[in-house]
């Protein structure tokens, strides 16, 4: 059978063919504003995405003048810090609509690694194309899966536009204004579009205003400084798996008055059917912290404390 060659088949083949071309060694790109943040300013930190993703947003958020070193995958980011290439990681690790990023856990618990601060970031898709574009000429919308389910009213108004799945959400965007794709368009942030120099034809197409992720700062443990002013602890524990266990675990904690504020269960690997909790609990004294590990000890096969930071207000 002959291949197809249609102009469509071939545009949408040029697009796959140009995805996830990050460079073997992450890039980095420096910022000059004043850092507001306790942490160290100038630093090196790694994030999963593009340049202009929500994730550099995030860390712009957090450290203005941070040197952002984009990496493919999450877990490339943990490497780099665990490697000492950069000196922190910021990380999405919930969604108020698309929940929790499972991954993420598994990479807290697996890595030396300490969270000492998170920030929430309000989302706001845009339906972003190469300048002389209009919506009419639109039937491609590349995005990250998640952003494509964020928009789906906007989508269904638009039956025309076939939407396709893209690693990343500022990567589509460089990849628009790469390829010269006139047909084509990217869901993503503000900044994405300009980063790359692409035109905004439709600002926040998101079906719900109330979109909001929440971000990790994450240093290697042994650098992590202890934030006095912290009113929020994550941890990780298992229990035995016996009858009551993880309910005797929860009552040592509402005996000791923590509010617990998210409860997330992940599966033990190699283990079917054991699994590990995290939970971040509000902190109202300087001790609540400890006495929390320490009601929890005698109730917990294993027991980690993720970190103690200050709680990000909206």
């Amino acid at each position: 059978m002959a291949p197809d060659t249609t102009p469509e088949k071939s545009a949408i083949e040029r697009w796959y063919g140009a995805r996830k071309r990050f460079s073997q060694s992450p890039v980095a790109t420096g910022f000059a504003e004043t850092s507001a943040s306790g942490i160290a300013s100038g630093i090196k930190i790694a994030i999963q995405g593009e340049p202009g993703s929500f994730s550099y947003e995030a860390t712009i958020q957090l450290i203005p003048d941070a040197t952002i070193v984009p990496c493919a995958l999450s877990a490339d980011a943990f490497g780099a810090l665990a490697d000492k290439f950069v000196d922190a990681a910021v990380i999405p690790i919930e969604n108020s609509l698309a929940g929790s990023v499972l991954e993420h856990f598994d990479l807290l618990l697996k890595h030396d690694v300490t969270v000492v601060q998170e920030t929430l970031l309000r989302i706001r898709h845009n339906l972003i194309a190469i300048s002389g574009t209009t919506i009419a000429d639109i039937d491609r919308v590349f995005s990250h899966p998640v952003a494509l389910a964020q928009c789906r009213k906007f989508l269904a108004d638009h039956p025309r536009m076939e939407s396709f799945a893209f690693y990343d959400t500022a990567g589509s965007v460089k990849q628009l204004v790469e390829l010269r794709d006139h047909h084509a368009a990217a869901i993503a942030s503000e900044a994405a579009a300009r980063y790359y120099g692409a035109e905004i034809l439709q600002a926040n197409i998101e079906d719900d205003a109330e979109n909001f992720t929440r971000f990790f700062l994450v240093q290697r443990s042994q650098d992590a400084v202890p934030n006095p002013a912290a009113n929020k602890i994550s941890l990780a524990f298992s229990v035995e798996n016996r009858p009551g266990s993880l309910v005797a675990a929860l009552n040592e904690l509402s005996g000791i008055g923590t509010n617990l504020t998210k409860i997330e269960s992940r599966p033990v690997h190699g283990k079917p059917w054991e699994y590990v909790f995290y939970v971040d609990c509000q902190l109202h004294s300087a001790n609540e912290g400890g006495l929390a590990l320490e009601a929890l000890k005698p109730h917990c096969a294993m027991l980690k404390e993720l970190g103690r930071y200050q709680e990000a207000a909206l």
